[in-house]
């Protein structure tokens, strides 16, 4: 095979193992109510199937990017879709809900191991000033996986029943391992610290799940009771430990490398907080359509639709921009863009026309998949030699906390008797609007300017967007 027919073929196994991951978040919303009846369980329990899996996610997501460093990324993309599928079919055939939370657990740790992964994949394709339209292309089929999701699940629950939209998973699955065998990349050059630190991977997959499990608990428990409280205690002692630990390891869960490269977590900064942003805007406007407008989910999602149009069609946008403007211009902009679409929303009203939500849900929607391909691009194009597989997992967590992070913060004011979005998506659009800072740190200059500079010095080596209330995002 020719390098161009391998780096098509890399780019084919990266878009369909995001999209995978993002299909199942948004095909869950709609197979939760049936499987909630079919298997008699509470609410809470079956909220713990999007938890269950979020936890595991965000707990291994970096470990898996270190050990794909060290392995091999395809051979970890390779595990990671099976297991992602052999889980999916458990699933399909557990009798209790017991069985689902455990399996679905089961499913997020194989799903880190796959994430990070296939960006890794690209790096290794593609020299770095040739990255802009792979992540867009990969950006715009996460969204189109995210969009279709609530229409392809709405129509196998109706027809075959909850447990089809894992079943689905099963035959994508085989079909990307496949794919995978025959992938050839340059092998990625392992750095001297490959080893991996257990101790440090241990704290890291601790605070981090303590972090999820607080966070995704808001909206039932409140910021002020004691155990979220307790928990976010846990997390800060955790991070101290952590922080103690990698100062005085020899081979740190988090090179110093990466730690000490701004870009990155500039980048790894703006996905948190816009992300944050967008996902509460679209947790609380659910219960604005459906409880205030009295909108039905078809309708609720229709109106949410020119959101997930405009990343797919700002993705390729952003790109150009990208090679015009450079990082730093582009990401500005597409935070600006995101936090005043979240402001808009906060004035809508019962009497508001439906053109004026639409066009708010359109500016956010264009502005995030700016970032997003901003973001993206700056993450994996700077990661230094050896250490894609670890970026790409920091970059899937920032993607995994910030929306379970805005979902809490826009939960403070669900439920309230409000005629309008409610003041509380000032506060999201505040938070989005965090994303100036670091977008200040990234490269000023074009990448089309940076880009020999970027190849020289490395070898070559999304929001998940979702209805919000599942609480399981990848990108």
């Amino acid at each position: 095979m020719t390098a161009r027919v391998q780096r098509q073929l890399a780019l084919l196994v990266s878009v369909a193992g995001a999209m995978t991951v993002a299909l199942d978040g948004t095909i869950l919303l709609v197979a939760q109510p049936s499987l909630q009846r079919d298997l008699d369980a509470s609410l809470g329990r079956i909220q713990w199937t999007s938890t269950g899996y979020l936890v595991a996610v965000a707990a291994l997501l970096v470990i898996a990017g270190r050990m794909g460093d060290r392995y091999g990324h395809a051979r970890l993309l390779f595990v990671g879709v099976l297991g992602f599928g052999a889980a999916s079919a458990g699933i399909a055939l557990a009798p209790t809900v017991g069985w689902v939370t455990a399996l679905r657990a089961v499913q997020g740790g194989f799903g880190a191991l796959l994430q990070p992964a296939t960006l890794a994949l690209l790096r290794l394709a593609y020299p770095a000033d040739r990255l802009g339209t792979p992540i867009a292309i990969r950006t715009s089929a996460i969204a189109v996986a995210a969009g279709s999701g609530p229409i392809l699940g709405g129509i196998l629950v109706a027809h075959l029943g909850w447990r089809a939209v894992f079943w689905v998973n099963v035959p994508i699955a085989l079909v990307i391992a496949a794919l995978v065998l025959a992938v050839r990349t340059p092998p990625s050059t392992p750095a001297s610290s490959s080893r991996l630190d257990l101790t440090g991977a241990g704290l890291l997959a601790i605070g981090l799940a303590v972090l999820v499990h607080a966070l995704a608990d808001v909206p039932s428990r409140g910021w002020t009771t004691a155990p979220t409280m307790l928990e976010l205690a846990a997390v800060t002692g955790v991070a101290a430990v952590l922080a103690w630990h990698e100062r005085r390891t020899p081979h740190p869960i988090v090179p110093p490398a990466v730690a000490r490269s701004a870009p990155v977590a500039a980048a790894m900064a703006i996905l948190l907080v816009t992300s944050a942003g967008l996902f509460g805007a679209l947790f609380r406007a659910t219960f604005y359509l459906q409880d205030t407008l009295h909108l039905d989910p078809l309708a609720c999602g229709l109106r949410v639709l020119p959101l997930t149009a405009l990343m797919i069609l700002g993705a390729p946008a952003a790109d150009a921009a990208l090679r015009r403007h450079g990082a730093r211009r582009t990401a500005t902009a597409g935070t600006v863009l995101v936090a005043a679409g979240i402001a808009g929303l906060s004035r809508l009203g019962a009497a508001s026309p439906w053109m004026a939500m639409a066009g708010a849900f359109a500016v956010i929607g264009a502005g995030f998949a700016t970032v997003m391909v901003t973001a993206t691009g700056t993450v994996v194009g700077d990661a230094p030699p050896g250490y894609a597989g670890v970026v790409g997992g920091l970059k899937q967590t920032a993607m995994n906390i910030g929306p379970t992070l805005g979902i809490a913060v826009a939960s403070s004011a669900t439920g309230s008797a409000v005629s309008t979005m409610s003041p509380v998506l000032l506060v999201l659009a505040a938070l989005a609007a965090l994303g100036l800072l670091p977008a200040s740190l990234l490269p000023r200059c074009a990448a089309h300017q940076q880009g020999g500079d970027t190849t020289a010095a490395h070898s070559a080596t999304a929001p998940t967007l979702q209805a919000a209330p599942a609480r399981q995002t990848n990108s």
